[in-house]
């Protein structure tokens, strides 16, 4: 997808923060609540509102959900946050918490009526779509961790994991294999009309055809009806399974016995966090494109070493948007806007999760990796690039 990386000097920065969180005792020293809180007015005989005054630090606000449904994966994401500033070692930036499960807008506006310069999160689109615009009028870049591109734009960028870009990866390196006709089981809904259609731009790109795509509602019925009208169409020597691991462990012995027997089964970067596609031997030598977890493996040691339990994959995103605003704020003063052109820089940036940069819709494009399903493992069987373009 990219070509191979010249190092400049972001990607050099980044890497050396990455070596000094590897680098260092699996429990960082220092303070670090498991749970960070929102933030607190100070005591005394001199009460102010808000936050109280920091000149030396960059005031950046963590909004994510603390309680509710997706508390474990806010909490996930702020502890992250916690790790990447004491791997940094940076006395530069000053996170706090806010909790959106309380509302979006009053977060965001307890945010900005605090100093706040920009705002890391959502988690959510829908509360990406209500921060936003409110952000965008104080001149604060929000820095989202959601995968829904269409909130991208208006100071909104979109650190998540893109389906488009994954399914790019893995349908070009399968033509480059000489794959070339394609069939597609999507699921009903958004996400599997984003899968499909970017199934057909992608294999269009690649000079490829797409002999059949069927939609399913998850269930074993619609599975199985699904698969026969894939094979009553059109053969196909390549079919994408737009869906969790846990569906394709589902939809892939249907597959092996109604006509895709010895097509190669492809997969999207949902696969990347089931760790039971190995144990499936109707999965071996299916293909897929993800971030590369060999950073991530050692952020979670670390993790379960300092907070007792094992985070969520997304956590990856809350240390990488520490890294980015540290790279950053070298060169941005402190009570200052955030310089918001230097999200776009040309080289990127490096982080956990690899090589990224945002596009100019305010879209991460991330360096992917194909790895193959085997026996037991996943293998890496062709690396992702370590930066982009020349």
């Amino acid at each position: 997808m990219f070509a191979a990386a010249k190092r400049g000097a972001r990607i050099a920065f980044m890497g050396a923060a990455l070596f000094l969180a590897a680098c260092q005792s699996i429990v960082p020293k220092g303070p670090g609540p498991v749970a960070p809180t929102g933030p607190t007015q100070p005591t005394g005989p001199e009460v102010v509102q808000g936050l109280p005054t920091d000149t030396a630090r960059h005031r950046v606000a963590l909004l994510v959900p603390m309680t509710g449904t997706n508390a474990g994966v806010g909490q996930s994401i702020a502890n992250a946050t916690t790790l990447a500033l004491l791997d940094t070692k940076t006395d530069r930036v000053r996170i706090t918490t806010y909790d959106t499960a309380l509302g979006a807008a009053a977060a965001v506006n307890k945010a900005l009526a605090d100093g706040n310069r920009l705002i890391l999160g959502p988690l959510l689109a829908e509360d990406a779509r209500i921060i936003g615009p409110i952000a965008a009028r104080a001149n604060v870049p929000v820095v989202s961790f959601s995968n829904d591109a269409s909130i991208a734009g208006s100071g909104v960028y979109v650190l998540g994991y893109n389906t488009a870009q994954s399914i790019d990866r893995v349908v070009d390196y399968a033509k480059d294999k000489g794959l070339t006709r394609f069939g597609a089981l999507v699921p009903r809904g958004v996400y599997g009309e984003r899968a499909g259609n970017a199934m057909l731009r992608a294999v269009e790109q690649a000079g490829g055809t797409v002999v059949s795509m069927q939609t399913f509602d998850r269930s074993p019925a619609s599975i199985t009806a699904a698969v026969k009208k894939l094979q009553a169409s059109s053969s196909y020597d390549a079919l994408l399974i737009a869906d969790s691991g846990r569906v394709a462990l589902q939809v892939a012995p249907i597959v092996r016995k109604n006509g895709g027997a010895t097509a190669r089964l492809l997969g999207t970067e949902l696969w990347n966090t089931d760790t039971a596609l190995a144990a499936s031997p109707v999965l071996r030598g299916a293909w897929f494109a993800s971030v590369s977890d060999t950073l991530y493996r050692q952020l979670a040691n670390k993790y379960r070493a300092r907070y007792g339990s094992a985070p969520f994959r997304l956590s990856s995103l809350g240390y990488d948007s520490v890294l980015l605003t540290v790279r950053i704020a070298q060169d941005w003063k402190p009570g200052s806007p955030f310089p918001a052109a230097r999200l776009r820089d040309a080289g990127g940036f490096s982080g956990i999760d690899g090589a990224f940069r945002f596009n100019r819709a305010g879209v991460a494009e991330r360096a992917l990796e194909v790895g193959e399903v085997g026996a037991g493992a996943i293998t890496v069987i062709d690396p992702a690039p370590r930066g982009f373009g020349e």
